[in-house]
């Protein structure tokens, strides 16, 4: 039994979808649901799941779109659709004569809070601009959570910034703590004396869940955005949050992390950084660089702490299948990043690389750190496919995270194991995050996957199968 429908002007955002659609597809009889807004993303998935998208529907409009066994179970799946939407879309209650709610993040600071200093903009990319511009003229420091935003917007937000004060941090920016408050994906760290600049979202991640890991905590981790270090943006907020941190009491330590940058913008950042008469360390990839690791452990001696070895615990296959080459599928374009560079100094270009959080893979759907579906689908793909000798994957645990990643990856992961497929994974998280680090690590491993909570040691251990087979 199917059921198409298509609510004209009716909007809820696409993390509430995802999980009204994951509600509804757990319950017993229901073979599948989509509840999404009517993106050419999500037309096409409706299609590929069998169901038939009305003719003439546009992009601004609501699918609800159900299978089920029976008249009866299509009728549960359908109530529930109902009564999920009906409590995301439940407007919050005001007394009778109170002021209408502020329509803008300027009157919100003028109106609401006079001494707010921060804004999070999670608007869809292509109207994220107004409301940032919104809060750069308020002087606030103003996290864009928004992907897809045009470079160019960027530019102008930042340049406004310098002229207000303000702090773009983003767009696209996944991660930041401030004052030991936690943004997007934080995870959850103790505070320290450590300051963290961060052109790269899962990297700051996986620094702060390093440093945790050997007991230094952070004051404040700054993201800029991955493009904030490249040529056409020019470092201009890595710039201002080095300033930012250099007059901060709480922060004794310097680290400015980054995706592979501009080598003229790295220069000056450099450059900046030793103007500052603070001590600021690098962890910048590249080739030839230090990796995460091995910035975090020179972090944690800088700090006056003690290093210690991120954990890692042995797979169940430690053999190449049919001597295939490598396959990273990860949620973070960090970790992709620097898997890819490790992976290329010993196996050159046989390897795929895939970051499943990439501007054109989220458009128009949740991030892989909440729904990793579209991964999962991938790997069911690599297991079929005789060309794939190891998988490589990443876990991000964290605040705003899926509740338990290890949960959906573990069916795919038992059948790779079982199909002598070897999994290497790394998972990146505190012992404080939500999702029980030790708990998600050994879901893993009791499904026949290597597990390290180093990501550059979880690179290497896969490169080291494919290198062993291929000899």
């Amino acid at each position: 039994m199917r059921h198409v429908e298509v609510r004209k002007g009716a909007y809820v955002d696409s993390v509430t979808l995802m999980q009204v659609s994951r509600r509804v597809a757990d319950l017993d009889g229901v073979d599948a649901a989509l509840v999404a807004m009517t993106t050419d993303l999500n037309l096409e998935l409706a299609a590929g799941m069998g169901f038939e998208v009305p003719a003439g529907t546009t992009g601004n409009e609501m699918l609800v779109a159900l299978a089920a066994a029976s008249e009866d179970d299509l009728a549960t799946a359908r109530d529930e659709v109902e009564a999920a939407l009906a409590a995301a879309s439940r407007p919050a209650t005001t007394g009778f004569g109170d002021a209408p709610p502020p329509l803008t993040v300027r009157a919100a600071t003028r109106d609401l809070d006079p001494d707010g200093t921060v804004a999070l903009v999670s608007t869809p990319g292509q109207y994220a601009f107004v409301d940032a511009l919104d809060a750069v003229e308020a002087g606030l420091l103003t996290m864009i959570f928004s992907d897809n935003v045009p470079v160019e917007q960027e530019v102008t937000l930042k340049r406004r910034a310098a002229e207000t004060d303000a702090l773009v941090m983003g767009p696209d920016c996944g991660t930041a703590v401030v004052g030991g408050v936690g943004l997007g994906f934080a995870n959850v760290v103790r505070p320290g004396p450590v300051g963290i600049v961060a052109a790269s979202g899962t990297g700051a991640q996986h620094l702060m869940s390093l440093l945790d890991g050997a007991d230094v905590g952070i004051s404040h981790c700054l993201g800029v955005g991955g493009r904030d270090l490249s040529s056409a943006v020019g470092g201009m907020s890595t710039l201002r949050a080095l300033d930012l941190l250099a007059a901060d009491p709480a922060t004794e330590l310097v680290v400015v992390i980054s995706k592979p940058p501009a080598p003229e913008v790295a220069q000056r950042v450099r450059d900046h950084a030793a103007s500052l008469g603070r001590k600021v360390l690098f962890g910048l990839l590249g080739a030839g660089q230090p990796d995460l690791t091995a910035t975090a452990a020179a972090v944690v001696a800088a700090a006056g702490g003690t290093w210690k070895a991120p954990q890692h615990w042995a797979g169940a296959v430690e053999k190449v299948r049919d001597s295939g080459a490598l396959r990273g599928l990860f949620v973070g374009g960090t970790m992709r990043d620097e898997a890819s560079i490790i992976a290329t100094e010993t196996l050159g270009e046989d390897q795929v690389m895939v970051d499943f959080g990439d501007d054109e893979l989220t458009r128009g759907r949740p991030h892989p750190m909440i729904d990793g579906s579209l991964r999962v689908e991938r790997i069911e793909r690599e297991i079929d496919d005789p060309a794939c000798g190891v998988l490589l994957l990443d876990v991000v645990l964290g605040l705003g995270s899926d509740p338990d990643p290890a949960a959906g990856l573990v069916d795919a992961v038992r059948r790779a194991t079982a199909a002598g497929l070897p999994v290497v994974t790394s998972v990146v998280g505190t012992r404080d995050d939500p999702q029980d680090l030790l708990r998600q690590c050994a879901t893993l491993t009791e499904a026949g996957a290597a597990v390290h909570l180093s990501n550059a040691e979880a690179a290497r251990e896969a490169v080291r199968l494919v290198e062993g087979a291929t000899r």
